[in-house]
């Protein structure tokens, strides 16, 4: 789906929901537009995919952690299969749906679909694993539930989690998902009180999301902590967590326990069970508020990121490519020096030897010949160190090793690329920072009111 397309859909999809989500699509429309003029989006791109316009919540962990225990018990309906074992190597995702049974459709709704995040995510996992990105549906599924819980809402339910095991296809999409949700919940298991056994799995659970720009939107889970009971060792138990999360770089964040009643172990002692329940009720409760609040959350992360995008492309990418493309032009008129230099000491030795300027070849057309040469030997020069940068940039940054190609012209190597370059580009990202900030002004008019005075506002879902 075409950018034009796609921005066409969203604002359909949204006409209802809030107005300010439509606003906010044309400010991301004019972002893709600055980038495209800078090069660091193709016309087939637009930075609208690479957030989710729809709450989205996932549940990622460990192999019987209880996630899909959870997921059931928050829809209400048993949807996913529960046990000791792995019982779904799928990810499963799930929306609301008329019907009164649950209705799983393959990977393919997802990959050919834009209303989700997952749309084109083949091409994502043949990036990494060639090949594998046909074979979607063997990754993802797509689950309808009539649930009010899901209204408004995508929840993931994923695999249980062995860093040691996944193939580069999961990670993939384990990342892409980390990356779409707005809120992430990790679960781990309190029945194996020695986390350093799973240092490959913590390390890809927790390390790569305490590196997210919006770490807070992660939740670190220990389930299932009514078996501390049989030691009495709840708080050495999440100690341990604790400091094995800690290793990994996790020195403060949102860290919670609890575990749940309908499958708890009996606990004789009512002093302890009322210490297991009073930290389960507290912990649920916090969590079940950040997942209902999930769209308010929304609503400001896409305003945020948009924001976020035009400040880094004014601050960081924009500085960064001015330097890249001076670095390029000087590299280009030192050879050009050299392709002087050179023509004239074979202008010279011509001159010398066969007198070939005065005699059989007019001076002027002679000059003219030399500069045909000089401008074809600019423009590959030009090239050649453009292409040799990008390539520096193509794996770690490659929407800057594309700007680099697509800023490459004759006259801007001979000109120069001076304080002036793409002002106008800097002066919109300066007016787009500034609508954002108006964007969440107006988010925060329906919810609160300073002055006390009542109005109408419409919700964010």
């Amino acid at each position: 789906m075409m950018p034009k397309e796609r921005y066409i859909k969203l604002k359909q999809y949204l006409s209802e929901e809030n107005p300010v989500f439509l606003e906010v699509i044309e400010k991301y429309q004019t972002l893709d537009k600055v980038a495209y003029r800078l090069g660091l989006l193709s016309p087939e791109e637009t930075y609208t995919s690479a957030i989710s316009w729809w709450p989205m919540i996932s549940v990622l962990g460990t192999f019987s952690a209880g996630k899909s225990t959870f997921v059931n018990d928050y829809v209400g309906k048993v949807i996913q299969q529960t046990g000791n074992q792995a019982i779904d190597d799928k990810f499963t995702v799930m929306c609301y749906g008329h019907n009164h049974e649950p209705v799983t459709l393959p990977g393919l709704a997802l990959d050919a679909d834009p209303r989700f995040p997952f749309y084109n995510i083949s091409d994502e996992v043949n990036k990494v694993d060639p090949g594998e990105g046909s074979r979607v549906n063997l990754y993802l599924q797509l689950k309808t539930v009539n649930s009010e819980k899901l209204k408004g809402k995508i929840l993931i339910d994923s695999p249980g989690f062995d860093a040691d095991s996944q193939r580069d296809a999961i990670l993939r999409i384990t990342s892409h998902i980390v990356e779409m949700s707005d809120l992430v919940l990790i679960f781990f298991d309190a029945r194996h009180p020695e986390p350093g056994a799973m240092r490959d799995t913590l390390e890809h659970l927790v390390a790569s999301t305490i590196a997210h720009k919006d770490a807070n939107k992660v939740l670190y889970i220990l389930n299932q902590i009514d078996t501390t009971a049989k030691e009495d060792n709840l708080e050495d138990v999440i100690g341990s967590w604790q400091r094995a999360l800690a290793q990994e770089g996790l020195v403060s964040g949102n860290f919670f326990g609890i575990y749940n009643e309908d499958a708890a172990i009996s606990v004789e002692d009512d002093a302890l069970l009322k210490r297991l329940k009073g930290k389960r009720d507290s912990d649920h409760a916090r969590i079940l508020e950040r997942m209902d609040n999930v769209g308010i959350e929304r609503a400001y992360r896409i305003i945020k990121a948009l924001v976020d995008r035009a400040k880094e492309m004014q601050e960081k990418q924009i500085p960064l490519l001015r330097e890249r493309l001076q670095q390029i032009r000087r590299y280009v008129w030192w050879s050009n020096g050299v392709v002087l230099l050179l023509l004239f000491l074979i202008a010279g030795l011509l001159q010398w030897q066969f007198d070939l300027f005065t005699s059989t070849v007019p001076a002027a057309v002679a000059g003219g010949i030399g500069a045909v040469v000089f401008f074809m030997l600019h423009v590959k020069a030009g090239r050649f160190f453009a292409a040799r940068e990008a390539a520096q940039w193509r794996d770690a940054q490659p929407e800057m090793a594309r700007a680099i190609m697509h800023n490459i012209s004759w006259w801007r190597l001979l000109l120069g690329f001076g304080s002036g370059w793409n002002s106008g580009a800097v002066t919109q990202l300066e007016r787009l920072v500034a609508q954002g900030r108006e964007a969440i002004q107006k988010l925060n008019d329906q919810f609160v009111t300073p002055a006390g005075t009542s109005h109408n506002v419409s919700k964010v879902t």
